[in-house]
């Protein structure tokens, strides 16, 4: 890899959510984040529920996003890497995005070394026994048979409930950085913990919690979570000097 460049890590932008103009805003401050790393970056990850649904019939991709996709377009054209992993959000990809903007789509966790470290990358959701209720819906949208059946769905019908469900699920939470649940109750870093039992891992880099996190599981390991963008615009960037874990607005180092 070139001397001074980086790898990038960002999730959670939720496009879409909660209406047209404040997604287009949001939209913006990604373009403008994209921007900034783009002369430094090496590769891009984007970890999960880039888009608040997301879903291809043969002949339609859902509409809107334009300025993003160009953007990701213009990465993988100039020979950046860019790598998209489907969340529970967005977890019915098809070949729209490998083919017009030339990301790689990840459905499982990925396993890389970069600059000496190994890393396990996931958006975080349904993995291990400690997100039970996640871990169940993962099963039914994974379903092959419900996938098909979903296509037969009127596009308008489809994509109005499914937008309805998530703002009735994103209402009914609240995503700030102040909610970290504690070392005994984070199922991501109760997750990464089991895993170090059999294989090492220098980071474990997550999405999905919207919490931004950088926190040390042992002297060796990490537990990384890059937060999200509608309320924090957290990333975590990874160099030869190690990993760290910003907001875009403030610059801000995230520890806990």
């Amino acid at each position: 890899m070139e001397t001074g460049k980086k790898i990038y890590f960002a999730s959670d932008f939720h496009l879409g959510f909660p209406n047209d103009e404040e997604s287009r805003s949001r939209e913006a401050v990604i373009i403008s984040w994209l921007d900034f790393i783009k002369p430094t970056c090496a590769e891009l990850y984007l970890l999960g529920d880039v888009f608040d649904f997301w879903f291809e019939y043969k002949w339609v991709a859902p509409k809107g996003y334009i300025r993003l996709l160009a953007k990701l377009a213009d990465f993988s054209e100039s020979g950046i890497p860019v790598h998209i992993f489907s969340g529970n959000h967005d977890l019915w990809y098809g070949d729209y995005l490998a083919k017009e903007v030339g990301a790689v789509i990840h459905n499982e966790p990925e396993i890389r070394e970069c600059f000496g470290k190994k890393l396990f990358i996931h958006h975080g959701h349904a993995l291990g026994s400690h997100d039970k209720g996640m871990v169940f819906l993962d099963k039914i949208f994974s379903c092959k048979f419900l996938q098909w059946c979903f296509k037969f769905v009127p596009v308008n019908w489809a994509f109005g409930f499914a937008h309805a469900w998530s703002t009735h699920n994103r209402n009914a939470k609240v995503y700030e950085s102040a909610n970290y649940l504690g070392d005994e109750k984070e199922f991501l870093l109760l997750f990464a913990k089991e895993q170090l039992q059999t294989e090492h891992y220098d980071y474990f880099i997550f999405g999905h919690r919207h919490v931004a996190v950088d926190k040390a599981i042992n002297a060796d390991s990490r537990y990384i979570n890059t937060g999200n963008w509608i309320t924090n615009s957290t990333y975590a960037v990874l160099s030869e000097q190690g990993m760290e874990v910003l907001s875009f607005k403030g610059g801000d180092l995230i520890v806990r």
